[in-house]
């Protein structure tokens, strides 16, 4: 069983990005080589900028190489949630957003030739309760009338034709939302962004920030400074404890996240799993997400425990998933784990991804699982925002409010009872 990403593993090989010599200075230097960072490089360079990337890892090390490789439709919290908080329009504005997303995304495989297996297979939102049923019954009528977003309610009867299990009441299926590869695409798009001219710096963390006369910044790194005119924080939850990004500290919420990936299952086993191969996510408090890969595994992820990802967290993670994954399957109870690796997960406490300038210094962050369609959106309109264009922003006008909790510094040291909490109203059916 391997202990790495199989999203990674399975990706073409990287050339080599480390030990190059940084330049003296740049016009925008971008701290993280996941896909916001990538995206705002690719970007910005096709601007004409010259642009720095520096990554303390290898691209796709963080968040954007260990998540369940979905492209989903819809926002971070619910329909209903938005419009109370922002009103109609501007919930509108941000659900289109989050729609817009996942095309972006298709819009750049396309244009730089990424074979990453991009497809529309759909997102069938499973209702892990007669209750949850029901509010997507009420979810899909809001989502018609006012999001202009057509969606199928597929009754518990017929839920069979969609997903070989017994365990579930019902769904909702939006047919918009895509799978892909999502180390492909990540590889695919660092080759991208230095085709438009970015330089991408490998093993090289950025340590510190420091503001200069002329409104720009010296970027330390572990292997030089550079001067640069705009920077852009790309490193959501894995935001480092340096001085120079406490700021985020205070606002992010990091969450642990853990996959496994089955051995291959066959045509026939994988067709009567998830028969039309749609991505499927569950309506529990702590649910789980799931989805076959191009070479017919069961990719079963969850929170499965409320502790930091490391290689004993990890197994004893994938040992909980498997047993959730045969609960659901029973037919699946014998098959062999290929796969099982943790993460973490960037949440704000608001649930809405973020993105601005402070005191200079630009970001994008937050995504509460939905980083790999919205990082490389927000790369984009940041793009634009850096270029002088602050209405690019769908995000703006939020604000990023801290973690009310005394003392907070991003060690969120509560999760595990507040895992508690919700695994015990899930078990109450």
């Amino acid at each position: 069983m391997k202990q790495i990403p199989y999203w990674l593993d399975t990706a073409p090989p990287l050339p080599d990005r480390t030990g190059k010599p940084l330049p003296e200075a740049a016009d925008v230097v971008v701290i993280g080589g996941g896909l916001t960072g990538l995206s705002t490089a690719y970007h910005t360079a096709l601007k004409g900028a010259h642009v720095v990337l520096v990554e303390k890892d290898k691209v796709g090390s963080g968040a954007s190489g260990r998540n369940g490789s979905m492209c989903t439709q819809g926002i971070t919290i619910s329909t209903a949630e938005a419009r109370k908080r922002y009103g109609q329009p501007r919930a509108r504005e941000l659900y289109d957003s989050f729609r817009e997303a996942v095309d972006v995304v298709e819009e750049i495989t396309l244009k730089e030739q990424i074979d990453c297996d991009f497809n529309r297979s759909g997102r069938l939102g499973v209702a892990y309760k007669p209750e949850h049923f029901e509010a997507q019954k009420a979810t899909q009528r809001d989502l018609a009338e006012n999001f202009g977003h057509e969606t199928t309610l597929i009754g518990k009867s017929e839920l069979r034709s969609e997903l070989g299990s017994d365990y579930y009441h019902g769904a909702l299926l939006d047919p918009l939302s895509a799978g892909l590869h999502v180390g492909k695409f990540l590889h695919g798009m660092a080759g991208a962004a230095e085709r438009a001219g970015a330089e991408i710096h490998e093993r090289n963390a950025a340590t510190a920030l420091t503001r200069t006369p002329d409104g720009g910044f010296l970027v330390e790194t572990e292997h030089g400074t550079i001067r640069a005119k705009q920077v852009m924080a790309a490193t959501d939850a894995y935001t480092d404890k340096s001085a120079s990004m406490a700021w985020f500290r205070k606002r992010l919420i990091c969450v642990g996240s853990f996959i496994i990936v089955t051995e291959p299952l066959g045509e026939e086993l994988a067709r009567e799993i998830i028969p039309r191969a749609r991505l499927v996510v569950d309506s529990k408090n702590i649910g789980h997400y799931l989805r076959l890969t191009p070479d017919n595994r069961l990719a079963f992820g969850g929170r499965a425990r409320f502790a930091p990802s490391d290689p004993a967290s990890d197994r004893k993670s994938g040992g909980v998933l498997k047993r959730e994954m045969a609960e659901i399957f029973p037919q699946l109870a014998n098959v062999g784990i290929d796969y099982v690796w943790g993460g973490s997960v960037g949440f704000s406490y608001d649930r809405i991804p973020h993105a601005g300038e402070v005191d200079g210094l630009y970001y994008s962050m937050g995504y509460c699982g939905h980083g790999v369609q919205m990082a490389t959106y927000m790369g984009r309109r940041m793009a634009e925002v850096m270029d002088g264009h602050p209405e690019a922003n769908p995000l703006r006008g939020l604000g990023f409010p801290k973690v009310p909790v005394p003392f907070y510094n991003g060690t969120a040291w509560f999760l595990p009872f507040a895992g508690a909490y919700y695994k015990a109203k899930d078990r109450l059916r």
